[in-house]
């Protein structure tokens, strides 16, 4: 059985990745590692680098992942290997941290000139699930979900946050693990298996399936429902204005 909202009816509880399914945000994510990566890989190997693809480099080995992690899985890809360093370190060091200092640096820099949109079918859909009282989380490996939660005013549909800056705190590991997830559902009260994870990235999806949630749906923003449906989705929809429609 489903609801309007097209999920089984036994869910309970919303959790809500943010880029790529809130916010328009992942394109700008993805823009700031080809830049940081393709720089490291121009000045390590030369003008005949090979360089980082935005689209199967970033939706492998990064896109979903903590910073740090998304350093080290792409690097460990191309067999290079860097100390850790720190994660205070600048962003000019040749460490993982410095790498991704210098992506964070990047996307600021972008999120500031071009600001961010939130898509509006995503926001209809948790006005729906909030009015049907649903429970609602936001789980991203962001450290900057709530400043791009605030700058679309979105901040107060979600009842619980965890993002980069939470799981550092707690000491959670990022996504494929389902740590973030679980620990959102946690914090509202709800089991893993009555709560619904909605991702776009393949390392969310593991993470929906690690965790046995009771849902997972997958969101193809760049045409990849094989690989989401591969990775553990439940459903795959382009908007999730098309859950309530298939309800």
């Amino acid at each position: 059985m489903t609801t309007t909202l097209g999920l089984p009816d036994t869910i309970q509880a919303c959790l809500f990745d943010l880029d790529g399914v809130v916010t328009r945000t992942a394109v700008v994510h993805a823009a700031a590692w080809k830049e940081t990566f393709d720089a490291f890989l121009r000045e390590r190997d030369g003008e005949g680098f090979r360089p980082f693809d935005s689209a199967g480099d970033y939706d492998e080995y990064v896109d979903g992942r903590p910073r740090a992690d998304g350093v080290r899985t792409f690097l460990a890809s191309r067999g290079i290997h860097l100390p850790e360093g720190d994660p205070g370190d600048p962003p000019d060091a040749r460490t993982v941290h410095g790498l991704g200092n210098r992506k964070n640096e990047l996307l600021l820099a972008k999120i500031r000139t071009d600001g961010v949109e939130p898509y509006e079918g995503t926001l209809r859909y948790l006005g729906a699930v909030r009015a049907r009282g649903l429970r609602t989380a936001i789980v991203s490996s962001s450290a900057n979900t709530r400043d791009v939660l605030r700058s679309i005013d979105a901040e107060d549909l979600f009842e619980v946050r965890i993002d980069g800056v939470v799981a550092a705190e707690r000491g959670l590991p990022g996504k494929p693990r389902p740590d973030t997830f679980l620990a959102a559902a946690r914090d509202l009260g709800v089991e893993p298996s009555r709560a619904a994870v909605f991702e776009d990235a393949l390392a969310g999806m593991d993470a929906g399936r690690a965790g046995h949630f009771g849902y997972v749906v997958g969101v193809d923003r760049v045409g990849q429902t094989d690989a989401l449906y591969a990775h553990g989705a439940d459903v795959v929809v382009k908007d999730l204005a098309e859950l309530g429609e298939r309800a």
